[in-house]
């Protein structure tokens, strides 16, 4: 059975519905989602979730916490990590949550696209899924023109394990992508693991935790791996990330000068801008009219009425707030 997937909780309510909705739109038709819990804060998607009956919530509760059994034993292997997260946050771990992505090799289908709930469908994905039928792993991103959050570029070791090449070929935002159950397991964890204690642990990237793991992952198990980026044509490829301001939009659909784009990711824009968005706070950001497009599809009525000025998502702060921050008075 295929399947899409993502991770989610309470936290990013808007943006999950919003991410279902598209899905719902694009397909017409039953598409089974399964979401993983990033923690217990998840009555509020529950809820969601439990009026959607081709929605689940995964509840696999052996394979959550080997999955995070597991990532702390990655995180155990870095020389520096730990200390850095305990003076940033008084935690040994970081972000530990991201990691149940992973879930999806143990997970209900046998091939699955992930998509990070800040993201939003916009073509079926007969083409990803088709790519399976060749490749392990098939991604769509241009993460490896930016490769600053996939690895530790300070660290001598990372030219000794992966030349340039396999760099620009293989490394990939793990915001998007698709594979296989089973792919990952207990047999080669255990390989990746022992490889790390070895000393390749300190080309990991410890404030991207999840990108950095699953990329090493991929890219040191040699599975078979393809980022559309690279096979298609030049006059197939579109963008992706919100960042490109360039997409035209027609009936809520994003086009890439004339192409239709697969999906559109929101990376950069946080969490607490979708809910004070929400709320009723006129923040402004890139295709922001498609996010509520999709996220008040089945409420139209509830999308919120704007009478102030939109504000830039990204604006700079206020002279009074900066002042507060100094005083510690603010966040």
């Amino acid at each position: 059975m295929d399947g899409i997937c993502t991770l989610a909780n309470d936290r990013v309510y808007d943006q999950l519905i919003a991410l279902l909705n598209s899905i719902e739109a694009i397909y017409g038709r039953p598409m089974p989602v399964c979401v993983y819990p990033y923690d217990d804060n998840t009555t509020q998607i529950a809820a969601e979730i439990a009026r959607r009956p081709h929605v689940q919530l995964y509840n696999n509760q052996d394979s959550i916490r080997q999955w995070d059994e597991f990532v702390r034993r990655v995180w155990d292997t870095h020389p520096t990590a730990q200390a850095n997260w305990q003076k940033v946050n008084g935690d040994k771990y970081y972000r530990v949550g991201t990691h149940r992505r992973y879930c999806a090799f143990d997970g209900p289908f046998d091939r699955f696209v992930y998509m990070d709930a800040d993201t939003l469908l916009m073509s079926p994905l007969d083409e990803i899924f088709a790519s399976l039928d060749k490749y392990d792993w098939v991604v769509y991103d241009f993460q490896y023109k930016d490769l600053s959050h996939v690895y530790d570029l300070s660290s001598p070791k990372l030219a000794e394990i992966f030349t340039n090449a396999e760099l620009e070929a293989k490394a990939f935002c793990s915001g998007f992508y698709a594979s296989k159950k089973g792919v990952f397991n207990p047999q080669n964890q255990e390989v990746i693991l022992e490889r790390l204690r070895q000393g390749e642990a300190e080309i990991l990237y410890p404030m991207a935790p999840d990108q950095t793991v699953l990329n090493y992952m991929v890219m040191r198990s040699g599975i078979s791996h393809c980022n559309l980026s690279h096979e298609l044509a030049e006059e197939q490829k579109t963008g992706c990330c919100v960042t490109s301001t360039h997409f035209t939009s027609q009936n809520n659909i994003l086009y890439d000068q004339g192409k239709r784009l697969t999906y559109l990711h929101y990376i950069g824009v946080k969490s607490r801008f979708f809910e004070q968005l929400c709320a009723g706070n006129n923040v402004d950001f890139p295709y922001r009219d498609e996010f509520l497009h999709y996220r008040y599809l089945h409420e139209p009525n509830h999308r919120p009425k704007f009478t102030t000025k939109p504000k830039a998502y990204n604006a700079p702060p206020s002279l009074g707030t900066k002042i507060l921050r100094k005083l510690g008075l603010k966040n």
